[in-house]
């Protein structure tokens, strides 16, 4: 047996499956490429982003959201800036979004294996297409990242090697973004075109657009949002956005899509982005009925104007009926007394309000920890209230234009418009307060105190401390596992 085997040819050694896929055998078929492109989207649907840590990160480090007793230590430390680089979520989430980049990267190095396949079998347009989707989903995750970490590792190829990649500038990362979206923005389908769930023409105008407005080059986020406007209407019924029968309205531009039907066996698993994880959560996590981690802040309920809608589309308070409950009982705030009336229900420790936004307390009693309501990350209200500070911030810009934009968004909400000649000071302010209780519960506005140059103000009873913590901490199991970052390469005061 021994000579027989030495006088074998090695490669004759080097066995191999013919019927497991590799990646040198892939990208043959339709379903193939479309498979791959699918995967660059399932990183959103983890612990580290959507599915747990996402929501609790931006609402209570923005301030919309205050923490209840029972609410977690790691969660706790969002709403006091307490973290450190040793933080689990953080860690979920910026492996999150590299595993995201790696699986755009895939499709990305693979696009001319891409156009091998016959047209016949994949056209020109949708080849062109998939990579397309491949790129907005790797512009989508660096975007999550460079604003909350700054420089940050820069990787366009399936790494090959252990030896890591060092950080690269913010400046660069934002030139990939931006490059990446352009192309995007040039091969996606027209959204008239384009299923629900994936990324289309306007969603990739859109997003380009908010990231040219973090970066304060506000014509050219004029620009882009000029390619949405008009594409889309507000929905005639605000809380239609938050429903699970009705998410994807005439204002829905691109979404954290969830559908539980289609499995939640991985729901509590890491952040890989494999197996069925089509459940956020949120509802369960915030539900004044369920575990109740956090309720709406007390400054957040008073920014509202007297009359404003949105007030009652977005909490539960005094007097509400329980839709979901089959009593249909009222709601109470405040202390109760020591018999309740069957007749009523009490939001916990005395609370003001609960959480109606995101929440399935129209349909059911109980969350039953699934969920499978959507998240808003771009919709058409946002762009009108984008594109209102764009007009205000630039050069020569028209203040009467941008409160036209905002009355859009007012008109909705069934409040008086703004009238004109406000100075630019005025309308920023009516920005300010219209981006607040439009988004709220929607993880905006602490990206938007970050960028104003206002979070040192608005969070400092949080603990907010200039100077830190408009960057997270990078990872400790990211310096750890890279040879390339060390402790130097750590961000400020951390």
């Amino acid at each position: 047996m021994l000579v027989v085997i030495s006088a074998c040819n090695e490669k004759d050694l080097e066995l191999v499956d013919p019927g497991k896929l590799s990646p040198e055998s892939f990208f043959k078929t339709k379903a193939q490429v479309e498979s791959a492109v699918n995967a660059a989207y399932s990183n959103v649907q983890t612990i580290g982003l959507w599915t747990r840590a996402y929501f609790f990160m931006y609402d209570l480090m923005g301030g919309d959201a205050a923490g209840n007793p029972q609410l977690e230590a790691d969660k706790v430390q969002y709403w006091k800036f307490s973290f450190d680089s040793n933080h689990g979520n953080m860690g979920d989430y910026w492996e999150s979004c590299y595993r995201g980049i790696n699986k755009a990267n895939f499709v990305i190095g693979n696009a001319e294996k891409i156009n091998e396949i016959p047209d016949s079998q994949l056209s020109p347009a949708l080849k062109k297409k998939y990579v397309a989707e491949a790129k907005f989903m790797r512009a989508f995750y660096y975007f999550l990242m460079v604003p909350r970490w700054g420089d940050i590792p820069l990787i366009t190829e399936i790494p090959t090697t252990p030896d890591g990649f060092p950080k690269s500038s913010k400046d660069a990362v934002y030139d990939l973004i931006v490059s990446d979206l352009q192309s995007a923005s040039t091969d996606l389908l027209d959204k008239s075109a384009e299923v629900v769930g994936r990324a289309n023409k306007q969603s990739a105008s859109a997003l380009l657009g908010k990231v040219y407005l973090y970066l304060e080059e506000y014509d050219l986020a004029l620009a882009e949002f000029q390619k949405v406007y008009g594409k889309y209407t507000l929905a005639e019924n605000y809380f239609d956005n938050f429903m699970d029968e009705t998410e994807h309205t005439t204002e829905y531009i691109f979404d954290i899509e969830y559908d539980e039907t289609l499995g939640t066996g991985s729901l509590w698993g890491g952040p890989a982005g494999s197996g069925q994880n089509e459940s956020t959560l949120r509802g369960q996590e915030y539900g004044w009925n369920d575990w109740f981690n956090t309720y709406p802040a007390d400054d957040l309920l008073a920014e509202y104007e007297p009359g404003d809608i949105r007030y009652d589309e977005t909490f539960y308070t005094d007097g509400d009926t329980f839709e979901g409950d089959e009593a249909q009982r009222t709601i109470r705030s405040g202390t109760p007394p020591e018999d309740v009336p069957e007749t009523e229900i009490y939001i916990p420790l005395e609370r003001q309000a609960g959480w109606r936004k995101y929440q399935n307390y129209y349909k059911r009693e109980k969350e039953n920890t699934n969920s499978s309501i959507n998240f808003k990350y771009l919709r058409y209200a946002d762009v009108l209230l984008m594109m209102a500070e764009c007009e205000n911030q630039r050069a020569g810009g028209d203040q009467d234009v941008a409160t036209d934009y905002i009355n859009e968004v007012r008109e909705r909400a069934e409040l008086d418009p703004i009238g004109p000649g406000l100075s630019k000071a005025q309308v920023f302010d009516a920005i300010v307060h219209e981006r607040r209780v439009e988004l709220a519960g929607e993880q905006i506005r602490f990206g938007d105190l970050i960028r104003w140059g206002m979070a040192a103000d608005e969070l400092a009873s949080q603990g907010f401390q200039a100077g830190k913590h408009e960057l997270w901490p990078i990872p400790n199991r990211e310096i750890s596992s890279n040879p390339e970052i060390t402790e130097a390469d750590q961000n400020p005061q951390y």
